[in-house]
């Protein structure tokens, strides 16, 4: 890693549209505006959490290597869901594309409504925990004190999430 640079810990999903090609897309804009992908997991098929009614989810964990600060990052995340089609109607549903924060470094933030890392959530989904355990399982939550993969393996989550 670079002097200046942290790794950033994202998870990726779709659920509308070409849905691989959206995660593609996003990939390629990452790289291109965030900084390198050092790790990348495989794709997960996951059902929808929080709202059932909806098609399944493509999911995938990324760690990148930015110059940019947390909001930063948000806010460049935020651009690359619009520039690829991201329209924001209603908690949990539907979208073309999703990019979360779950790190960020080992650094705990809270910025109120705007930006929490970790991911307040994270801990009780396995579709985000599945894809973060296959690439670094060893990360230590910063608040939790435990591992990924050990935050799994604790998981009441019963939602269906496979590798494909």
């Amino acid at each position: 890693m670079h002097l200046d640079t942290e790794k950033a810990y994202l998870l990726l999903g779709s659920n509308l549209g070409e849905r691989n090609k959206l995660l593609t897309a996003a990939l390629e804009q990452i790289e291109k505006r965030i900084g390198p992908i050092l790790l990348k997991s495989s794709l997960y098929e996951t059902a929808a959490w929080g709202r059932e009614d909806q098609p399944s989810f493509l999911n995938r964990a990324v760690v990148v290597e930015t110059a940019f600060s947390p909001l930063q990052l948000l806010e460049e995340i935020l651009a690359i869901e619009l520039d690829l089609g991201r329209v924001r109607h209603e908690k949990w549903g539907s979208r073309l594309i999703d990019i979360d924060i779950i790190f960020f470094g080992d650094k705990i933030i809270d910025l109120g409504k705007r930006l929490h890392i970790p991911h307040p959530h994270m801990q009780d989904r396995k579709f985000v925990l599945e894809p973060m355990a296959e690439i670094v399982p060893d990360y230590i939550h910063p608040v939790f004190r435990r591992s990924v993969s050990e935050i799994l393996e604790r998981l009441s989550d019963n939602l269906s999430v496979s590798k494909i």
